[in-house]
């Protein structure tokens, strides 16, 4: 089955109807020249509100590593999406289980680059001159079916009903990512339109196994923040 994040949420109404839709996961955008900026301590209190099992993740753009662990931290983020110009070593720094590095592929060689990552998974999204996504505009397809033939991959860029299906055909991701192409204002979701491109996306062929959202149970412990239950495995920066 085909995962499915809605990402860009901010407002609780948004965040309930991609629940109540059967969403995997839904996104909160820390970068604040998006126009869908949410600041941590309005996605803390959304976040409150949400089944457990739904997964939270967490957009940056080349943020300082301490801010992302602080709001991972404070939030009660499950994974990261980096979507900016972080380089491995900065990935590294963070559990490569929780991190979603985004990727704007424009030719076969930049795919090479990709294995010094060692990431959850790529998202494949499109970028133009001052923007990090967040454009309306389709990914590579060509290349992003490429990507994922050997990582995990999550396709974004705008999809939308009217290409959705179009484009689970020429790239079968494991997940996709829902953001303005369900929309009525930056930010804000138009329901009826979730609703259908989560039912297009659920009658559509599996693409395989492979599990990108998944939600982690967390617990905090003084001076010892972003601890994974399940392994024990200290979350923070190193």
């Amino acid at each position: 089955m085909t995962q499915i994040k809605i990402c860009g949420i901010t407002n609780p109404e948004d965040a309930l109807c991609a629940a109540a839709c059967g969403a995997d996961a839904v996104g909160f955008i820390f970068h604040p020249a998006s126009p869908r900026y949410i600041t941590p301590k309005r996605a803390k209190e959304i976040i409150a509100g949400l089944p457990a099992d739904l997964v939270k993740v967490g957009v940056f753009v080349n943020r300082e590593a301490d801010d992302v662990a602080q709001t991972v931290e404070d939030c009660g983020l499950d994974l990261i999406q980096f979507h900016g110009d972080e380089s491995p070593e900065y990935c590294r720094r963070f559990p490569p289980e929780r991190v979603i590095k985004a990727v704007f592929l424009r030719c076969v060689e930049e795919l090479i680059v990709l294995d010094a990552y060692d990431v959850r998974a790529f998202l494949a999204d499109f970028r133009e001159a001052g923007r990090y996504g967040g454009t309306g505009k389709p990914a590579d397809w060509g290349l992003a079916s490429r990507l994922g033939k050997t990582h995990p991959l999550i396709l974004a860029g705008g999809l939308r009903i009217e290409n959705i299906a179009e484009a689970l055909a020429a790239v079968a991701p494991q997940a996709v990512d829902i953001n303005s192409g369900i929309e009525r204002a930056p930010g804000l979701k138009d329901h009826d339109r979730m609703r259908r491109i989560v039912g297009m996306i659920r009658r559509a062929e599996p693409p395989g196994p492979e599990v990108v959202f998944d939600s982690f149970i967390k617990y905090r412990h003084p001076g010892k923040p972003w601890i994974d239950v399940r392994g024990g495995r200290r979350g923070s920066v190193l």
